[in-house]
């Protein structure tokens, strides 16, 4: 397409891309922020995609297990905060109780445990590498993969 200028991805894991002559965009982020919180441009000769950078409004912590921030190159949960966030589960008060905690950072603020496993680049991107729980996602729709072995 010789038209095309910007394509724009997201809602799975990029893999691979090649070589095109427009600019690959991979955004990624969760219903709980309003779909898109991270945005970068991909290069076909990085060796793992990244999924970009916080959007304006947007802040994200990487937190180890015991809810320690993560430097660089250690992966740790995706922790999403900033002005996108939803204010939580409607009607699931107990879902939004586990998933939407207080920003330790900025009181009074709340923050997002995404259930995501990320890592910071050298740079200030974040690699994606998978789940911390059984969840998968399919064509779009989250499935946790207890709720198929209860069935």
């Amino acid at each position: 397409n010789h038209s095309l200028r910007y394509l724009l991805t997201g809602g799975d894991k990029l893999k691979q891309v090649k070589p095109v002559p427009y600019q690959l965009v991979n955004n990624y982020g969760p219903t709980e922020n309003t779909v898109v919180a991270t945005s970068g441009i991909i290069n076909p000769d990085q060796g793992t995609l990244p999924i970009g950078t916080a959007i304006a409004n947007t802040r994200f912590y990487i937190m180890g297990s015991l809810y320690d921030l993560s430097p660089p190159g250690v992966p740790g949960e995706l922790v999403i905060a900033g002005k996108g966030l939803a204010r939580g589960y409607w009607n699931l008060p107990e879902e939004t109780e586990k998933s939407f905690v207080p920003d330790p950072f900025y009181p009074g603020e709340r923050m997002y445990l995404t259930g995501d496993l990320v890592k910071w680049t050298e740079d200030g991107e974040l690699i994606y590498l998978g789940r911390k729980d059984h969840q998968v996602n399919i064509r779009g729709f989250r499935i946790e993969l207890s709720e198929i072995e209860a069935q």
